[in-house]
């Protein structure tokens, strides 16, 4: 039986926060009496990765996210539970365990900003003990995939934000691991910058087969990188499962936005018996149907009517999320038929 790259047993992290009254009387008073807070910020979470997969770690602002990469990583300790990440305790921080893993944080930087990005590299190559023969091999790949040749010795203060992106990926990937944790590793980046990422990321996957976790806002990183969700809604994991499964939570149904040059009659036939939504100038309607019907359907309002314009659903995933971030319980409703683990 093959071990998990990544193995979670009922992982808990608590913080301890301190209120203190406003004022100088809650100043003086909180010197002899302190009134903590507690706040789980994840609770009971299992998971298990096994290596080759890409598992994307969503959820909303303040779910626990970054809380789960950092106890991964060994950044922070767990407070209970069971966690080993490729057979060690990753707080720990052993130094086999640090050169088998990496850890991508797209607001945060590895590199140093006043000197080139091989400096850096050189500097990295020393402390993961990496070979002068496998540096250059490395090196070269990367930046030629990356198309960063040109950039490597120049101040990475000098780079655009999309440039030191890649430079910091280069620098995660530098020592081969086998375990990547890749924390909103497009933010900030154009639709190009993304799009280039994605692919290096995928290709890197396909030559090495490692284990990858990332967390991402744009569901375009999920939907291009990941066969597997796990999502996690106030500290606690709500679903683990396949893309697909993910995007029937909601059905199988699809939806359709119209816009109209002019308000419109509500009562016409064509919008009878559908699920529709307006917006309050009558201009604008959300519909959802059955896939089999919205050609017809959308090929009909358009001839009859004065569409301004008209769009369907780019991504289903992204339907989803927007639908579970304004209505958890969705998840519980439903929890009997989600494939959660």
């Amino acid at each position: 039986m093959t071990t998990p790259l990544i193995k979670a047993h009922g992982l808990r992290k608590q913080f301890i926060s301190y209120k203190k009254n406003p004022g100088i009387m809650g100043s003086f008073t909180s010197f002899f009496k302190r009134n903590p807070v507690y706040k789980d910020a994840v609770k009971g979470f299992n998971l298990e990765v096994n290596k080759g997969e890409i598992v994307g770690l969503l959820g909303p602002n303040g779910a626990g996210k970054t809380t789960l990469m950092k106890m991964f990583t060994g950044i922070i300790v767990p407070t209970e539970g069971e966690l080993k990440i490729l057979g060690s305790n990753p707080w720990e921080r052993d130094k086999n365990f640090r050169k088998r893993i990496a850890l991508v944080m797209g607001q945060k930087s590895q590199l140093w900003w006043d000197i080139p990005a091989m400096d850096s590299f050189l500097l990295l190559q020393k402390y993961y003990e990496v070979s002068n023969d496998h540096f250059k091999q490395r090196i070269d790949k990367m930046s030629s995939l990356l198309g960063v040749e040109e950039l490597l010795h120049i101040h990475v203060r000098k780079l655009s934000l999309g440039e030191r992106m890649k430079m910091e990926l280069m620098a995660s990937l530098l020592h081969n691991p086998e375990v990547i944790f890749l924390d909103e590793p497009t933010i900030g980046l154009d639709l190009v910058a993304q799009e280039n990422i994605r692919n290096f990321i995928k290709d890197y996957h396909r030559e090495t087969d490692c284990g990858i976790i990332i967390t991402s806002h744009y569901m375009q990183d999920v939907n291009a990188l990941c066969d597997r969700l796990v999502l996690i809604f106030d500290g606690e994991k709500g679903y683990d499962g396949t893309l697909e499964d993910f995007e029937d939570i909601l059905g199988s149904d699809k939806s359709v936005s119209f816009s109209f040059k002019e308000a419109q009659n509500l009562e016409h036939p064509l919008f009878q018996g559908l699920d529709t939504t307006w917006n309050d100038e009558r201009t604008n309607v959300d519909i959802r149907l059955p896939e089999e019907d919205l050609c017809l359907l959308s090929a009909k309002i358009i001839s009859d009517l004065p569409v301004e314009d008209f769009a369907t659903e780019k991504l289903p995933i992204e339907r989803v999320m927007k639908e579970l971030m304004n209505n958890p319980e969705i998840l519980r409703q439903r929890r009997g038929s989600l494939k959660s683990v």
